[in-house]
């Protein structure tokens, strides 16, 4: 049974670095879910600090790829028309063409919102649709990053129990 814990928590940690990238995968949130696994074994010693702490930032990480989007709208000069034009993408992109729909749809919904708020300024729409598409682009790093983060923190303990793990 230990072996099955470490078998499926390594599944999970590289899911979790392909969930980064996959939009249909909540990238930290499984590989935070490989961490749990192996934190469960028999011979890991327990630390629910260390698994609040990283549920917490993965949690967070998941949370802020779906909010980084329209900010990077705003940043880029969208109006409120642009950023409620993201989510709206982004959640239509979601639904009806994942996964490509999930890079094009804050980018397609943040210039029709802009295009409805001032159809006079293509340009200005086309930057505050860039500015979602850099906030995808920053989301899925950052996803990347803590997934390779936790990826590290699993091979971390698994190399400081590795003598339990195969003492037969």
């Amino acid at each position: 049974m230990d072996i099955l814990f470490l078998v499926c928590a390594i599944v999970l940690i590289f899911l979790g670095i392909a969930g980064s990238f996959l939009p249909v995968l909540p990238g930290p949130l499984t590989s935070w879910a490989g961490l749990f696994l192996i934190n469960f074994h028999s011979k890991v010693e327990q630390n629910p600090y260390f698994l609040w702490i990283t549920f917490g930032i993965a949690l967070a990480v998941f949370l802020l790829d779906y909010i980084i989007p329209a900010i990077g709208t705003k940043k880029f000069g969208g109006t409120k028309f642009g950023v409620i034009g993201t989510t709206i993408g982004l959640v239509l992109g979601l639904f009806f063409l994942p996964p490509i729909g999930l890079i094009v749809g804050p980018f397609v919904g943040a210039f029709v919102g802009e295009m409805i708020y001032d159809s006079k300024n293509p340009n200005k729409a086309l930057k505050a649709s860039y500015g979602s598409f850099i906030g995808f682009l920053t989301g899925t790093l950052l996803k990347f990053v803590v997934a390779v983060i936790f990826t590290g923190l699993y091979f971390s303990i698994f190399w400081e129990y590795k003598a339990a793990f195969f003492s037969f």
